[in-house]
């Protein structure tokens, strides 16, 4: 079984079964989980896409919105909560936070995160370990769900991690942090711990190690007594006498370190012994541990306009964090989980670590990107994506629930990036961009416009539509993805449009592709598109080497 990326509600995923009936995420089955779920009570996130030119689009994609409200969904999960049997420090804690607040956004997401969280308490693994990233808004709250979930004895740190610098405009003290919570499903020590440990600093090597071998390998010099009395370490060595109370080493590793060069000797100008002195034993840098990393992270830099890692998701974290966080809490081959995934750097993390993995995300938009950005680090990777249209039957039923999530899913068919948000017009004609390239350089791309119609009646109106749309945007074409199928006059208008020039050939202007063509990969030769061009609003992820976990089952 391979890894898996499941579009769909992450709480309908945890709460899921397969068509056997066996659960979609079994109990007791996940070994780090890292979540970082969306909270901000103003404002929505946008996904504000790039021309390649560096020019801001004037065209602004609703991702998600992040606002909770209190309605149906937030009053189930807040009597789901109340009425479960098992975490009842939970259902204690968060009806007295609603009594306390009200019912209102905040409350409105505290009561969808509880019911997850106990979810996500159920699939863990008794050594496993969970990290919730939030930033002050609603962390307070969260830490206070999280003790009465996991336990308050199973919180080992609150970990501050300063994800920008500070802002000349702020009002009050600039903010910027975000915390990340650590617990574990264990209250022992029984849990997954690497401790992670920091490089020496450049002052500290300066101070402590000062001397140099001939082959220039640092070391700072130890004390070689003992510091209680060993009769049996007691013993002349190399005409040196024994300290009162002996050495720290016996004889036999005393002749070793000799050999090896370890010992350091006081010496007279004229180079012998100088056995008033003691010898001291050399500890080398290079085999000295770092200081254990503290929960205060400086040094893991946000990502900022230049990074090659970035994306273009507006909440995308480094890879450094999920690298350290994976590193201190699981071991290569483990199973790590994140049911917010967004643009997937913790399963890109996971991946490129040796760790099995699963994600979740609830649009379209974000599991098309974390697909491309995986196949992009790993070409050779292999990956279940699960919930997504498989059928034209599966592409029906998403176009019949949801319009916007069908056309996110339906641009992404053709490796465009979506445009519009969900806004009445905010289109303009325009449902997705596909950056192609027109020539041998970098520079040289233009647009394809796509427009998708999931509707059963499609008329040739819809290609001169496109058309229109093409021609106002000054593009060099157009395609119209349709889930019925075209009319013949429909293809004789887009055929009527000729072809667009470029350096690396001819291509139809205007195209008319269905959605079981592109299912099935069903490609004509004469309706070629331009090959694909990067720089887009979604860029492409570096490529990385994976340390490549055991090929086992993944819940096996």
């Amino acid at each position: 079984m391979k890894n898996r990326l499941f579009y769909g509600d992450n709480l309908a995923v945890l709460r899921g079964r397969d068509a056997d009936g066996k659960p979609l995420i079994p109990d007791e089955s996940i070994d780090l989980i890292y979540l970082d779920p969306p909270f901000n009570s103003a404002a929505t996130y946008n996904v504000l896409f790039r021309a390649p030119d560096g020019k801001m689009s004037d065209s602004q994609l609703e991702a998600f919105e992040d606002s909770w409200h209190w309605g149906d969904a937030a009053a189930a999960a807040y009597e789901d909560v109340l009425t479960q049997s098992v975490y009842t420090d939970a259902s204690v804690l968060l009806r007295g936070i609603v009594t306390a607040l009200g019912k209102n956004d905040m409350t409105a997401y505290l009561a969808m995160m509880a019911v997850r969280l106990i979810e996500l308490h159920r699939v863990l693994k008794p050594t496993g370990s969970l990290y919730l990233h939030c930033d002050p808004t609603a962390s307070h709250y969260l830490k206070i769900l999280l003790d009465g979930i996991f336990g308050a004895e199973n919180f080992r740190n609150e970990i501050i991690w300063k994800r920008t610098n500070t802002h000349n405009d702020s009002k009050t003290w600039s903010r910027v942090h975000d915390s990340i919570f650590f617990f574990t499903k264990a209250s022992t020590t029984n849990f997954v711990w690497n401790t992670p440990r920091e490089k020496h600093s450049d002052d500290y090597i300066a101070d402590k190690y000062r001397n140099r071998d001939p082959d220039g390998r640092a070391y700072q010099l130890d004390n070689m007594t003992s510091p209680s009395p060993r009769p049996r370490m007691m013993y002349e060595w190399m005409g040196f006498p024994s300290p009162p109370m002996g050495w720290r080493f016996e004889l036999a590793t005393m002749q070793r370190l000799h050999a090896e060069n370890r010992i350091y000797y006081p010496k007279h100008k004229d180079g012998s012994f100088d056995t008033s002195k003691r010898p001291r034993i050399k500890r080398y840098l290079d085999e000295m541990q770092g200081p254990v990393t503290s929960d205060v992270w400086t040094d893991v830099l946000p990502i900022n306009s230049q990074a090659q890692e970035r994306l273009g998701y507006p909440t995308q974290k480094p890879l450094t964090l999920l690298e350290r966080i994976i590193n201190a809490s699981s071991n290569s081959g483990d199973i790590v989980l994140d049911p917010f995934c967004g643009c997937g750097t913790a399963v890109h993390a996971a991946e490129k670590l040796g760790r099995r993995w699963v994600g979740i995300d609830v649009t379209h938009l974000a599991i098309s990107l974390v697909e491309r950005r995986l196949k992009d680090a790993f070409p050779n990777i292999a990956f279940e994506v699960l919930g997504t249209p498989r059928d034209l039957s599966a592409a029906r039923d998403l176009a019949a629930r949801d319009k916007h999530q069908f056309q996110w899913w339906a641009v992404s068919l053709l490796d465009a990036v979506p445009q519009g948000g969900k806004k009445k017009g905010a289109d303009r004609g325009i449902d997705g961009i596909r950056w192609v390239r027109t020539g041998p350089r970098d520079g040289d791309l233009d647009r394809v416009i796509i427009s998708v119609k999931g509707g059963e009646n499609v008329s040739v109106r819809d290609v001169r539509d496109l058309a229109g749309t093409v021609q106002r945007e000054g593009a060099l074409g157009g395609v119209l993805i349709t889930l019925a199928d075209p009319t013949r006059d429909m293809m004789r208008e887009a055929a009527s449009h000729g072809y667009a020039s470029t350096g690396l050939g001819q291509f139809r202007k205007i195209m008319v592709k269905t959605i079981a063509e592109l299912m099935a990969g069903v490609h004509d030769e004469a309706e070629r598109l331009p090959p694909i061009g990067r720089g887009e609003g979604f860029r492409a992820a570096p490529r990385e080497r994976s340390s490549r976990p055991s090929q086992a089952g993944l819940f096996e």
